[in-house]
């Protein structure tokens, strides 16, 4: 079968992040032994009870319809539990649940998002260490990746942002936290993308949107300490999930949410609703829509999350790890002991332990761990570390 060739070299393109996945299926099929397995980001906590109460409280009604076509931007209840419940986070008064999408997860609202926004050759900047898919997300909507590194703090370098800004620039694609640092963005730093991004406004003429891709705005170690752009640049548009928060993210259920102050509001929220019929989402899961709005503000399991890193964490700098600590998210972005990360992974596999290179993120010579995984798992793993890094260090 001959498939496109924009997918051949993207498969080429990914094959990194799934070395990992492919090197773990082998790892369980060829012997019985355990694979402690930090690769992926899947959460090891059940949803919380009052998820599967609401499940099963809205299946026990005897009204009908539930489960049928909507609106594509999201039954007004979910949109308006939302908006709520942003209301309360933002501390601003009457956002309208027009400015809200439901959709298939955050991934599905950033490839929304996109298509609604990118002309051909458009150009949409993203920071490295950057989520591997974001490219493949900007080209398939025919859009140009510009990739803009970070500093060694993981924080964001306004002078290279600025000189990767041109007219064709778009938008610029941020995660904060990030995935797969655990850095968020300090205030100074948020501060000055935004009023770099308007001194470009008035000297094109142009808007450059600011896109939050923020699936881990409630795991913040430091609730207070996270800096939402949406209060800092009128023209945000923010892409978020329940995925992570809720430990929920097969049931692939999010939002996108566009500040009312946005340029060109008012054709954004209907553009939104299209692209997701052309794009063939249709609409986020009904069911998923009906259950939200009971579970918004429910808290996460972001002090077990803490309590893993401490362990896991304190265990890598005593055997000679250098890491920028982490502000939230259930991610550590380490220096690979010796510099080269694919050496690294293969000596760490050696003992059963996988996690994932830094190259898989635009970043070599570091390396990602997930730990949202059972405490077991990181108990058995720590020993491994311990040892790859006297092979390196030594």
């Amino acid at each position: 079968m001959a498939i496109a060739n924009r997918i051949k070299q993207n498969l080429t393109g990914a094959s990194l992040i799934r070395l990992v996945a492919d090197e773990g299926l082998q790892m369980r099929q060829q012997s019985d032994k355990p694979v402690w397995d930090l690769s992926i980001g899947n959460p090891v906590y059940e949803p919380p009870q009052e998820f599967r109460n609401a499940i099963i409280d809205f299946l026990r009604q005897d009204s009908s319809g539930y489960h049928r076509y909507m609106p594509n931007n999201g039954h007004l209840s979910a949109r308006a539990a939302v908006a709520q419940q942003l209301e309360k986070e933002l501390g601003w008064d009457s956002i309208s649940p027009d400015c809200v999408m439901m959709t298939v997860g955050c991934a599905g609202g950033i490839s929304l998002t996109l298509k609604v926004l990118l002309d051909p050759g458009d150009e949409v900047i993203i920071l490295s260490p950057y989520f591997v898919e974001y490219k493949f997300y900007i080209e398939g909507h025919q859009g140009v990746p510009v990739v803009v590194p970070s500093t060694p703090e993981f924080q964001l370098d306004i002078a290279a942002i600025e000189q990767a800004l041109t007219t064709q620039t778009k938008a610029i694609l941020i995660n904060t936290p990030n995935n797969p640092t655990g850095v968020a963005y300090n205030k100074e730093s948020i501060t000055q993308l935004s009023d770099l991004l308007r001194a470009h406004k008035d000297k094109t003429g142009k808007v450059v949107y600011l896109l939050n891709d923020s699936p881990y705005y409630k795991l913040m170690y430091d609730e207070s300490s996270y800096v939402d752009p949406l209060k800092h640049y009128e023209h945000t548009i923010l892409m978020t999930s329940f995925s992570k928060s809720l430990s929920i993210p097969g049931e692939r259920i999010g939002f996108v949410f566009a500040s009312p102050t946005c340029e060109d509001l008012e054709s954004f929220v209907p553009a939104m609703a299209f692209a997701s019929r052309v794009v063939g989402f249709v609409n986020a899961p009904a069911l998923m829509q009906h259950v939200i709005p009971k579970l918004v503000s429910l808290p996460t399991h972001v002090n077990e999350y803490k309590a893993k890193l401490e362990r896991l964490g304190g265990a890598l700098k005593e055997a000679g790890y250098e890491m920028v600590w982490p502000d939230g998210t259930f991610y550590l972005f380490p220096k690979a002991p010796g510099g080269d990360d694919m050496a690294f992974f293969h000596a760490l596999k050696e003992h059963r332990v996988l996690v994932v290179p830094g190259s898989g993120f635009g970043w070599p010579g570091h390396f990602r761990i997930s730990y949202c995984v059972d405490d077991s798992v990181i108990e058995h793993a720590i020993p491994a570390f311990e040892a790859v890094a006297k092979q390196f260090l030594s």
